[in-house]
């Protein structure tokens, strides 16, 4: 397994440019199944989740091929229905190919997903959702068999959480469905409203997407589209912390700074000069940072996906400061690892209380899930000394050239294969 090693206490300056956002790609490249026209996708990040999302394409029976950061699909063969363990088991999102399979072939088979032990994601709310469309549910030899008699129809679909791969598969099944399907509580991320965006060039009838009710009138085709990707908010808050952690000033390039208003004004409250222009943001430590308490919440709240990287930036500053963990509930295996540094962090179920440090050690450390590597390679470029982090097939999963794009604001980085 490869490793990565950074020495820290180096100042990061300069551009980065954000890639596309993975957790947009992945249900864009799945809406391929509903057309067999051809279709192009612009921005689509290089990363370990897309390559399988790719390599899954072509198995079901889509002609998929990559060039760089464009993904095109043509006329497919005939779609497999089943989806086998051994690729579903590589990534969460994989449950995305129900929707789309249930839509064209009118059943599916797929065994449980795997991915990120982040805390308990359960699937219920996807198929109680196709069961109000219709569908029919059952459990055999590990795999969901999931299958109408005639077609999925339209149904008024009321979620008792905005699951945002949820509303995605209802998306993409309700699409072709007959009659028209409501979605209530439905999750509103800039994600969702991209998938829609890419199903109404599609010829589908989605309205409402980015607010919590949205409303789909089933169609009988969907044909070919050319769609570029939207920026990776993740990502971009990664690298605007990056640039307090280390005292730097980092430009982002090719970012929507609406998609981050959350985490840019709990920066802004810190201290940390925040300048945006169009699809530009300029970060720059001018001042000791003040501890900002976050509490992690749906969109547009503070991300979850965040949390990670906040809590290192919180260790480093003089002062108390608590994180309050409000959708994942096994969402703190970092802090195990952060300790190594020398950070003064107390768990209480879902709040972590946190007490500042004047300085972060080099330790070696061990990547659990995709957010909580990137706060070890902040904690690490931060650090004083040599860090050592393993198990970084999680960062390959989400973050594009990571090591490249870090050495390029000068850190300090490398990968070495062990």
């Amino acid at each position: 397994m490869d490793k990565i090693i950074i020495n820290g206490g180096k100042k990061l300056k300069g551009e980065v440019v954000i890639s596309g956002a993975k957790n947009s790609a992945l249900p864009i490249l799945f809406a391929t199944l509903l057309t067999d026209e051809p279709t192009e996708i612009t921005n689509v990040p290089l990363l370990a989740d897309t390559e399988t999302t790719i390599t899954f394409l072509n198995f079901i029976g889509k002609k998929t091929v990559r060039s760089g950061n464009i993904v095109r699909t043509c006329l497919s063969d005939k779609y497999k229905h089943i989806a086998p363990y051994d690729l579903v088991r590589r990534m969460r999102a994989s449950v995305l190919i129900m929707g789309p399979l249930l839509a064209k072939l009118k059943q599916v088979e797929v065994s449980l997903p795997g991915g990120c032990t982040i805390g308990a994601r359960p699937i219920d709310i996807h198929l109680d959702a196709f069961k109000m469309m219709g569908a029919k549910i059952c459990i055999e030899k590990g795999y969901l068999k999931i299958f109408v008699e005639k077609e999925l129809q339209g149904a008024m679909i009321n979620f008792r959480f905005p699951s945002v791969g949820a509303t995605e598969n209802v998306l993409l099944s309700a699409v072709l469905a007959k009659g028209t399907s409501t979605i209530l509580n439905a999750a509103c991320e800039p994600e969702i409203e991209d998938l829609a965006k890419v199903l109404n060039k599609m010829g589908a009838k989605v309205s409402g997407a980015g607010t919590k009710k949205i409303v789909i009138e089933g169609v009988d085709k969907l044909h070919g589209f050319a769609h570029e990707v939207i920026p990776d908010r993740i990502e971009a808050a990664t690298y605007m912390i990056a640039a307090a952690i280390t005292r730097g000033e980092i430009t982002l390039k090719k970012v929507n700074p609406q998609h981050l208003k959350s985490v840019n004004d709990k920066l802004k409250r810190s201290g940390l000069y925040i300048k945006e222009v169009k699809d530009t943001i300029l970060v720059k430590w001018v001042k000791n940072l003040k501890p900002q308490n976050i509490k992690t919440e749906i969109y547009p709240k503070f991300p979850t996906d965040v949390q990670a990287q906040w809590m290192v930036l919180m260790s480093l500053l003089n002062g108390k400061t608590k994180i309050e963990e409000n959708v994942f509930e096994n969402r703190f295996m970092h802090v195990a690892e952060l300790r190594r540094f020398g950070a003064n962090i107390r768990i209480n179920g879902r709040v972590a209380k946190i007490k500042g440090v004047s300085r972060f050690s080099g330790a070696p450390v061990m990547v659990s899930d995709i957010r909580a590597g990137a706060a070890l390679v902040l904690a690490g470029l931060a650090a004083e000394g040599k860090t050592t982090i393993s198990r970084v097939y999680h960062l390959d999963r989400g973050y594009e050239m990571l090591e490249k794009k870090l050495k390029n604001l000068g850190a300090d980085i490398k990968r070495i294969k062990t």
